[in-house]
Parts: structure tokens; sequence; C-alpha cells
């Protein structure tokens, strides 16, 4: 608790009606909900965003603080050139910095980035073939935004490897990390926490369908190709948002009922 207390007392928090703090909301919720959905793991894995104003220093939590206690005000402001705070207070984990501030840095569309080792995706992540099934519509919408990184390069203690990283995932949104785990990047929370959430049930379903023993019963291609032209150019935006958005937002309503502290 005292590096909570540490922290977010030392952080020059911004004004409650500013960007930042709603990014720092966003975020802060993202760690709850990913605790509550079990995509953490212990004090480890790392959910990230760019500082909203910013082209230097992204969000991070210090290094020690359990996912099911972060509020809005725990973060650091890291900088993307070394791994030490610009505001605030706290230890920098070095492989998140070195897996999230190159791609922050060099992907414009990596507003935020999550990576963690939640059960199922990094299950598939341990097989020789690791890839998503075209075997549900889910499964082909999220295969539409997917790559894949083949070779496990050991722990992430050198920049070079958030570049690395960076490479392979391209104009891609989902990355599955051999024998290791999977990423997502979105231009929000909303949209970095939604493909986290489908990544997961993507990977739980087709394990447990794979578990049966059963012939996978997969979609043919021209409706594999159908399904992503669609889900990119036609999907409705209820409200002028799209899905994602109402999707995180009922999330947060969620939160706002239960955990109202992440707000703080």
């Amino acid at each position: 608790m005292e590096l909570v207390k540490k922290a977010s007392t030392a952080a020059k928090t911004p004004s409650k009606d500013t960007a930042e703090w709603r990014m720092r909301v966003d975020l802060a919720a993202a760690h709850r909900l990913a605790h509550m959905h079990g995509f953490s793991e212990g004090i480890f894995n790392h959910l990230t965003c760019a500082v909203p104003g910013k082209t230097d220093r992204y969000y991070q939590i210090p290094f020690g603080l359990h996912w099911s206690e972060i509020s809005a005000s725990s973060f650091m402001e890291v900088s993307y050139a070394e791994p030490k705070p610009l505001v605030g207070e706290g230890e920098v984990e070095l492989s998140a910095f070195c897996i999230h501030a190159p791609i922050h840095r060099l992907n414009k569309d990596a507003v935020c980035v999550m990576h963690t080792h939640m059960p199922f995706a990094s299950a598939l992540s341990r097989l020789e073939d690791p890839r998503i099934k075209p075997i549900g519509q889910t499964e082909a919408i999220l295969m539409r935004h997917t790559a894949y990184d083949d070779l496990y390069a050991g722990p992430a203690f050198d920049p070079a490897e958030g570049e690395r990283l960076n490479g392979i995932l391209g104009k891609n949104k989902v990355l599955f990390m051999a024998n290791h785990g999977v990423l997502t990047v979105g231009r929000s929370v909303a949209e970095a926490y939604d493909l986290l959430y489908y990544t997961e049930r993507v990977a739980q379903v087709q394990i447990y369908a794979m578990w049966t023993g059963q012939k996978l019963k997969e979609l043919p291609q021209a409706i594999v190709d159908k399904t992503m032209d669609q889900a990119g150019t036609r999907s409705p935006k209820y409200g002028g948002k799209p899905s994602y958005e109402h999707h995180f937002d009922a999330l947060k309503r969620m939160l706002d009922r239960k955990e109202p502290d992440y707000r703080d």
C-alpha cells in the first residue's frame, strides 16, 4: 500500500475535466477489469497509454502494484527515451518499458498497448500452430487484425525487442507472441481492451473445441473473406460509436457499481 501512496501523492495529476484525466480513468478501469476477467498475472504484465498531448511519454503503473488496486492517480508518466518517470514516483518495470515504449513511439495507432499472459490465449501461444482457426464468426473477424511472432526471443530487457515486435505487428492490432502471451494495440483504451477481451474468448472457445477431440469445422474461405470484409466496412455504429466503445462503457458502468474508487 505504501507504493500506492507514494505514486499517487508525488504525481502531478491533471484536472479531472482534461483528456489526460479521462485517459487515466479508462486505463485504471482496464486494469481493474483485466483482473476481474482473469487476464492478470500477479503483479506482472503491462497495460499502457500514450499521454494525451505529449510526444515523449506514456502512462505506466509503478512496479509492485496489483491491478486490483489501480486508480486513475496511480500512474507514472514514463519517458520513451529511458526507463524513468517524468511525473510520479516508483519503479519502472524494465520489460514493460522495453516492449511498450518503442511500440508507442513507432506506431501512431498504438495509443494504448496491452500485454498479458491471460491463460487461454497464452495456451494457444505455446502450441506448434498457435493460429486462430476460422471456426466461427468472432474468429473470422479477429483474424483480420492478428499477426504472429513465431520465435520467442527471451525476456524483453532491451528496447530492440519492442521494435522487433512492432515490426511483426505491422498494421495489425493483435499479436500472438510464441511461448509467451499476447499483445493488443488500439487508438483508445476501449479498442485495445475490446480486442484483448475477444482474443481471450476466441482462444477459449478454440481450446474447448479442440478438447472434444473431434475435427474442427472450419468456415469456407469465401465466407471468411466475406465476414472479414463486412466487419471492416459495414459494421453499424449505433449512436455514432463503434461497438468497442459501447462495450467498454458498459464495463465501466459495472465497475461504477462495484469498485467506483478506480476513478480516484
